[in-house]
């Protein structure tokens, strides 16, 4: 009696390791481990209330805050009510705060292993931080569209049409997504969530507060104009302001658009190269 030594290998593995292995890769294989990714950022999100609670509620209170106080104090030229100057660059604020949440997930992700549990399953490793941008595109065009209807609620007005509108909550997505990835890049190399949110804020202070985001630059002291002018903040604040209230609009969204394309083509490959040199081995 004789006994068979040339059973399938696939017999000797898990059904659920063979039916990984078999996916086919490519674009379809990236996608579907983005997808898995994102959705599991955006099911944390919605666990997580501390989290929840960043996302919604600091924002309702940038824009109520920051339009009550100024508001009476501040009256830019050319525009009838500040809450329609200053939204454009509550959105940036807002947005560019919210993304330091980036780099902490991604450092707490290091630190109690989930990374590692990542390298073990069959997926393309740039998966774990486009995932993770765009589970942030996704919960900053909610941020968005609420911050919209709270500031439509206190006399906010879109001056420029639909079209415009639409284009400037797609504008301040796409600078969400640039912070997301250096944010990103951020968390890997400091490896400590604490740090990350730290690093990720400081930077964000700075620029904001030289920028257009409250006050027209021409308002602010000749040596602090120079900076403000060429301040990435200051770049995209002014697009958003000429599509919400109208006017010349296209030399401003292509100067936002370059800085956003800038920054992204330097950070996004960084970033992958060192998520895969910090889980390499």
């Amino acid at each position: 009696m004789t006994t068979r030594n040339d059973a399938p290998v696939a017999e000797s593995v898990e059904p659920g390791a063979v039916r990984s292995l078999d996916r086919p890769r490519g674009l379809r294989w990236l996608l579907g481990d983005v997808s898995a990714i994102t959705g599991r950022n955006l099911r944390r999100l919605i666990r997580v209330p501390t989290l929840i609670a960043f996302a919604t509620v600091q924002p309702v209170l940038f824009v109520l805050l920051f339009t009550h106080v100024f508001g009476g104090a501040i009256h830019p030229p050319g525009v009838d009510k500040y809450v329609d100057f200053l939204l454009p660059g509550i959105f940036v604020l807002s947005i560019a705060f919210g993304a330091s949440q980036t780099g902490v997930a991604i450092a707490d992700d290091l630190a109690t292993g989930m990374i590692d549990r990542f390298r073990a399953l069959p997926m393309t490793r740039s998966a774990v931080l486009a995932g993770r941008t765009v589970a942030d595109a996704v919960r900053n065009l909610f941020v968005l569209l609420l911050m919209t209807g709270v500031g439509y609620a206190i006399g906010f007005r879109f001056h420029a049409g639909a079209a415009a509108a639409a284009a400037a909550i797609g504008l301040a997505v796409l600078i969400g997504v640039a912070f997301s990835w250096i944010n990103a890049l951020v968390g890997l190399l400091v490896h400590d969530a604490e740090t990350a949110g730290l690093a990720g804020l400081m930077p964000v202070i700075v620029l904001v507060f030289t920028s257009s985001t409250f006050v027209p630059v021409a308002t602010m002291p000749g040596w602090l104009q120079a900076f403000a002018k060429v301040n990435p903040i200051t770049v995209t604040v002014d697009a958003l302001r000429a599509l919400v209230l109208g006017g010349p609009t296209a030399t401003h969204v292509w100067q936002a658009l370059a800085w956003i394309i800038g920054l992204l083509v330097i950070t996004v490959p960084i970033a992958v190269l060192r998520y895969r040199h910090t889980t390499a081995g």
